[in-house]
């Protein structure tokens, strides 16, 4: 899948759910909590052990989930990403080697960016599509529609992350520059843990409703 078609299924959903999963036996269950909510996508960052494992697991018996893979650090996770069936990755920062290492290996990577220095760095490589983290913490919407407008003739897009929540997912999503959010708050660890699989569900079609309107 090439980055037009990625960023076409992501647009169409909005909010991506970023999963810190514990146990590898709650991958399914959760794919499943996310899929009656209407969000079938999902990206499982490399914070725990198991992150491989899940995504293997997802990508044979869930292949209806647009899967990615987040928390990209190493080259060896991004390398495990694409073996695991991940088919896109995404980083909180920019490492100029990692993004070499997508492109060589033609697996869609998007690196993590917050200034106009590191978005130039990218896209002189080639790179046009962004993580923006951590979103709220460094000025929100605001700050996001000002950093991407001298840059809007060159079709960046974002998905910014990191304090983006149900109450100003709407915000974010009327800049032009936005493909979709991601969003921790779809399914925290917690609930993960606890099979709170109901609540994973409603939170799915609370953020479904909330776009729709």
């Amino acid at each position: 899948m090439d980055f037009d078609q990625i960023r076409e299924k992501l647009s169409r959903h909005k909010v991506i759910p970023v999963i810190a999963i514990e146990n590898e036996a709650d991958a399914l269950p959760l794919a499943d909590a996310l899929i009656d909510g209407g969000l079938p996508l999902i990206e499982i960052t490399f914070r725990t052990a198991v992150a491989s494992a899940v995504m293997a697991k997802i990508n044979k018996e869930r292949p209806e989930i647009l899967l990615g893979a987040g928390t990209i650090l190493t080259i060896d996770e991004l390398k495990m990403a694409a073996d695991n069936g991940a088919t896109f990755g995404v980083a909180p920062g920019f490492n100029p080697k990692i993004v070499e290492e997508s492109l060589k290996i033609d697996f869609p990577f998007m690196p993590g960016i917050m200034t106009p220095s590191e978005l130039e760095s990218a896209l002189s490589l080639g790179i046009q599509n962004f993580k923006f983290f951590p979103a709220e913490a460094v000025g929100g919407v605001r700050f996001l529609s000002s950093l991407s407008a001298p840059y809007s003739h060159r079709r960046v897009k974002f998905i910014p992350t990191g304090g983006v929540n149900l109450s100003n997912l709407i915000d974010y999503l009327s800049l032009e520059s936005v493909i979709a959010v991601g969003g921790t708050w779809i399914a925290k660890s917690q609930e993960i843990s606890a099979g709170a699989w109901k609540n994973i569900t409603s939170k799915c079609k609370e953020a479904r409703k909330a776009i729709n309107q």
